[in-house]
């Protein structure tokens, strides 16, 4: 397995329900990785358009406000690429539509890994169960890739857009409880926290300190300060088996 401290893909992409989502996930690791001459990609699935308090607030409004926040944190990160695909907040339900247009976006990019939430995280902490678009996210996100982009005949309508199959070599799985992989960003942290600043309609002053400790969370156990840990699917690798199964 690459070490995934000098491992650097051509192109990856990230894939999350919501925007905000990939600087709490993956932020580091995408700055890391920009830095390094990888091409990234943003996929936000849902609008956000449900996330405020204010009664004033309107969904069209608090969308155009929540992409313009994702596009500038994603500047600050490096990310060449963005796609919005449009689905309403809080509704999102794992559809053959939205996995067909998952796909299309990994065929039109063509990422080595794909980034998104480990789907069969039910609950994030003792205090904190995961959104529900993000469970569905990953587990739409984990079957687009495979075998939906990889296979000629799934949605043929997408061959007819000029779009090829495309295997993707690895699936990086974020807010998994079976992490295997661990980023050192102690030389991105402070970009990650640029980026989450760069979200003020859902975040305040406190994600500076949050966003310090979740980076400690991601690099217990590892020899380095801050990180960020994920569950590392190798696609590209022989599939291994239990013991005694064949």
């Amino acid at each position: 397995m690459n070490d995934t401290n000098t491992y650097v893909p051509k192109a990856a992409m990230v894939i999350v329900a919501h925007p905000d989502d990939a600087e709490f996930m993956v932020a580091g690791t995408v700055a890391k990785w920009a830095r390094a001459g990888s091409e990234i990609t943003y996929v936000v699935v849902t609008k956000g358009d449900k996330g405020s308090d204010d009664p004033a607030m309107t969904p069209s409004r608090l969308t155009t406000i929540r992409e313009a926040e994702q596009r500038e944190a994603g500047g600050i990160l490096g990310v060449r690429n963005f796609e919005f695909l449009g689905y309403p907040d809080a509704y999102l339900r794992h559809t053959l539509e939205l996995r067909r247009d998952l796909t299309r976006v990994i065929r039109q990019y063509r990422p080595e890994v794909v980034f998104t939430f480990d789907p069969e995280t039910r609950f994030i902490s003792e205090t904190y169960p995961n959104h529900p678009d993000h469970r569905t996210t990953g587990d739409a996100t984990v079957d687009a890739v495979f075998p939906s982009a990889r296979d000629r005949l799934t949605f043929p309508e997408l061959l007819t857009e000029g779009l090829e199959p495309h295997k993707v070599a690895e699936i990086w799985l974020g807010a998994s409880e079976r992490a295997n992989a661990w980023v050192d960003i102690s030389a991105t942290l402070d970009v990650k926290i640029e980026a989450l600043k760069a979200h003020p309609s859902q975040l305040g002053p406190e994600i500076v300190e949050f966003a310090g400790q979740m980076a400690r969370w991601g690099a217990e156990g590892q020899e380095f300060e801050f990180g960020e840990a994920f569950r590392r699917i190798r696609l590209d690798a022989p599939p291994e088996f239990p013991a005694g199964q064949d």
